[in-house]
């Protein structure tokens, strides 16, 4: 039998190389077997002897008592009693296992479970919790079961079904004693599968819903600041997406097979950095920065571009976005190339300017 544990959730505890709450054992029924049994008291009790034996005589071996080649021999008896102890110690904890998956015992099998997750054994966790958490419904641990199946799910970085099994249990307890934790997780585990910029970002901003969400219920919340910058992290991906889409709109330039509706590939990039800089006001400085000196390149070369037609108002265009870009980053190191767009700009437009005074002056 297994001592009997009430779990309790550390807010500040984190284990398995992503943060993951941990479940500390806070109180102990008293009369009961411990944790592993026979197997793992003994096993600990045989190796403690046989390593500290091996260690002594190692120890008398030093100081000249006994042969350098005895010593030899017992360093390496040493290496063989520690690999039985570790081969022995894992063939009782996997006999120990099946048991404890035949067993008609319920509450046995939980509590080996929730022993599992606290020695970081998450997927031995999930498995046995997820065959009893039908039957948990009815007791008193149904709350528990659940929220402990997400988070032995998502410690073991399947954050997709982690995801599925927070949002079981704030939809069926949205009052419950974990409602906070499972909101939070829930749009953590979806954070954690966001792709990467170049792809569909829909992932994306189901995350970002689902932090907002977790927000709105808990404005006063602990874990708020981690939600708001992990926020503010999706939105600087949705940003790099809109920042190559308008960048590659960019390098494409003059090639117009991508163009049978009319238009330009220059056109493009410049809605698309500025959609990126309208809809996402927030994002890095360093980024909107990016947005902002792609916008002035591409309505540089567009007037560069353009018909003689509308190749002035082009330049006046490109004028007007200088003065944007040069108040917005006034210590920009993209400034000289700023300046060189500028001076060309007004060149043609001063140009363009004298060439109509002399039409009028002939007419």
């Amino acid at each position: 039998m297994f001592q009997k544990t009430k779990l309790m959730f550390l807010e500040s505890g984190w284990v398995c190389g992503v943060e993951c709450p941990m479940w500390r054992c806070k109180e102990t029924v008293e009369g009961e077997e411990g944790i592993d049994g026979f197997g793992c008291k003994y096993q600990i009790i045989i190796a403690i002897i046989l390593y500290f034996s091996c260690f002594f005589v190692t120890l008398r071996a030093q100081c000249g008592v006994v042969s350098a080649l005895v010593k030899r021999e017992f360093q390496r008896m040493k290496k063989w009693v520690i690999g039985f102890c570790v081969a022995f110690g894992m063939l009782t904890s996997c006999n120990e296992y099946a048991d404890v998956q035949k067993s008609t015992d319920y509450d046995y099998r939980y509590e080996y479970a929730k022993a599992s997750f606290i020695e970081g054994k998450y997927t031995r966790a999930a498995s046995l919790i997820s065959d009893v958490l039908v039957l948990m419904k009815t007791t008193s641990n149904a709350e528990e079961s659940l929220y402990l199946l997400g988070q032995s799910e998502f410690c073991g970085h399947d954050f997709e079904t982690a995801a599925a099994y927070f949002k079981k249990y704030y939809q069926s307890y949205p009052k419950g004693i974990f409602a906070q934790q499972a909101r939070f997780y829930s749009a953590y585990s979806l954070y954690m599968l966001t792709p990467e910029p170049r792809l569909d970002q829909s992932a994306t901003w189901e995350a970002i819903k689902e932090f907002q969400n977790f927000m709105d219920y808990y404005p006063y919340s602990s874990l708020k600041p981690r939600a708001q910058q992990m926020v503010m992290e999706l939105q600087d991906k949705l940003v790099e997406k809109e920042y190559l889409a308008a960048k590659l709109y960019f390098d494409l330039g003059t090639y117009m097979m991508n163009c049978a509706f009319g238009g330009s590939n220059y056109e493009a990039a410049i809605v698309t950095a500025q959609n990126a800089l309208k809809d996402f006001p927030y994002a890095s400085p360093s980024r909107r920065e990016e947005l902002a000196i792609l916008v002035l390149r591409s309505k540089h070369l567009l007037a560069r571009e353009s018909v003689p037609e509308k190749r002035a108002q082009r330049y006046r265009d490109t004028i007007d976005e200088y003065y944007a870009f040069t108040n917005d980053f006034p210590e920009s190191p993209n400034l000289t190339e700023a300046k060189a767009i500028l001076k060309e700009a007004e060149t043609v437009v001063k140009k363009k300017h004298l060439q109509l005074g002399d039409e009028r002056e002939e007419k």
